[in-house]
């Protein structure tokens, strides 16, 4: 089965003006004063397109939505930056940061968000009610694209995918209709948008649950770079029996000497393993003691902390930069493939990733939803990330070693997860999703955008049989 790319439409018919009359929020044009706004945090993708919206309401979506489709335009959106694709001129950028709805409803254990919020804002609101919101690794992301991507958070294998505890959405679809999609209303665009992205149309808000988690045993342990090759046997053949209650995953790491870094860190090769707990303290520590015992630590920061902090375990970064990304899902992590993660990633590999990361899975994650989604691959064991620095002297060199990692690990990869390494290519988009849920998804998508305003970027559409 393969995909066909988008095909959008265009025109030379400049919206603007219509959009500054239909819209509250502001409407602009690239380089215009605002629209520095919209740059994405990866700075290596270009997005230059005709007119960006920056909604301030579901309203000023749904219009944006139809007047594109009376110009023949393509409709892309954006929040905080993060996971951004290549936008040209035949496509209008709505930018939703003023959505910045948040309430939490503590009796119900619910929060409400709105499309410009980011997991901290709803993790820092939710704490003083011992309440936790299901958050991914990096809290500064936007709620919305982790959620429809499914979601794979330090706790994953304890509670499931983040995208499983999601109750509605507020939906714009590629015909400018406001809809509220639930189990009870539009059962299949809910079961398409945890997981598909933004093929079936622009979420403006959603309804979360909270769960009662105030504080958690976890953190990282940093180890020099010589010890990699130890660390990472000892640390898969630990992981294989890990209970449910922990989650964990490693780091080859070359961290810039910046002053954000800490000095141990800074300017070498050096291996993280982050884990995560919701056992008893002394269970949890109990856990961890073998890889401790492996090698003496740079740092180790693994210890009860509030939930508030969990961003802190892989201590993702918070600035822009220019990036290259690469990922793939594993059925099993063979004595194979660590050893070419040590000889591509390890000591004297002249490896120019910045990380290169494995999780574990598994758990809770592999077990179905109470309600059905799109995310494909529960059953994946691991998720493997590369993500090196555009910069000189070593951009050039970034995208082929990161294509030689994946390679190297070919023979047990079982697929990719939406939220990882982003793009629009049909093979990578293919590589997310079984056959049954690529055909339901374009065949929602076609019926819900017929004219393909939402044609852009990370989208399943115009599948056809191989």
């Amino acid at each position: 089965m393969t995909i066909s790319p988008p095909t959008p439409n265009s025109t030379n018919a400049d919206p603007t003006a219509e959009l500054q009359a239909a819209v509250a929020g502001l409407v602009t044009r690239p380089g215009e004063p605002g629209s520095e706004r919209a740059i994405p945090f990866n700075v290596a993708v270009p997005v230059d397109p005709c007119a960006i919206v920056f909604a301030e309401s579901g309203a000023d979506v749904a219009a944006t939505l139809r007047i594109a489709g009376r110009h023949g335009l393509t409709v892309g959106v954006q929040s905080t930056g993060h996971g951004a694709l290549p936008i040209d001129n035949s496509t209008i950028l709505v930018h939703t940061a003023g959505l910045g709805g948040l309430d939490i409803d503590v009796e119900a254990r619910t929060a409400r968000v709105g499309a410009g919020v980011r997991w901290q804002q709803v993790i820092d609101a939710a704490a003083p009610h011992g309440l936790a919101a299901l958050a991914g690794s990096a809290p500064g992301v936007g709620v919305i694209g982790f959620l429809t991507g499914g979601g794979i958070g330090p706790l994953v294998r304890t509670v499931g995918l983040s995208s499983d505890h999601v109750r509605s959405f507020e939906l714009v679809t590629g015909q400018g209709e406001i809809l509220l999609v639930s189990p009870e209303n539009h059962a299949e665009l809910f079961w398409g948008l945890r997981g598909g992205k933004s093929t079936l149309g622009i979420v403006t808000s959603v309804e979360i649950d909270l769960l009662p988690i105030s504080e958690i045993y976890g953190g990282a342990i940093y180890f020099d770079g010589t010890d990699a090759p130890a660390v990472l046997r000892a640390w898969r053949e630990w992981s294989v029996d890990l209970p449910e209650h922990a989650t964990t995953s490693i780091a080859f790491l070359q961290l810039p000497p910046l002053p954000a870094v800490p000095p141990p860190l800074a300017g070498k090769l050096t291996f993280a393993v982050r884990y995560a707990s919701l056992a008893d303290h002394a269970e949890a520590e109990a856990l961890i003691a073998p890889i401790r015992a492996i090698a003496e630590p740079l740092i180790d920061i693994v210890g009860p902390m509030p939930y508030a902090a969990i961003g802190a375990i892989h201590a993702d970064p918070v600035d822009p930069m220019p990036v290259h990304e690469n990922s793939t899902l594993l059925g099993e992590l063979s004595d194979e493939a660590v050893e070419a993660l040590v000889a591509l990633a390890g000591p004297n590999s002249q490896s120019p990733q910045v990380v290169v990361e494995v999780r574990l899975l598994g758990g809770a994650m592999s077990r179905p939803a109470e309600q059905r989604g799109a995310f494909c691959h529960r059953g994946a064991a691991y998720n493997l990330t590369t993500i090196g620095v555009l910069a000189p002297p070593i951009a050039e060199h970034v995208a082929p070693h990161a294509a030689a990692i994946m390679d190297s690990v070919a023979p047990w990869s079982v697929g990719q997860l939406p939220n990882f390494s982003p793009g629009s290519d049909p093979a990578r988009l293919a590589r997310c999703y079984d056959e049954d849920t690529l055909a339901w998804l374009s065949a929602l998508a076609d019926q819900h955008d017929p004219a393909g305003v939402l044609r852009v970027g990370q989208v399943v559409r115009a599948i056809t049989p191989a």
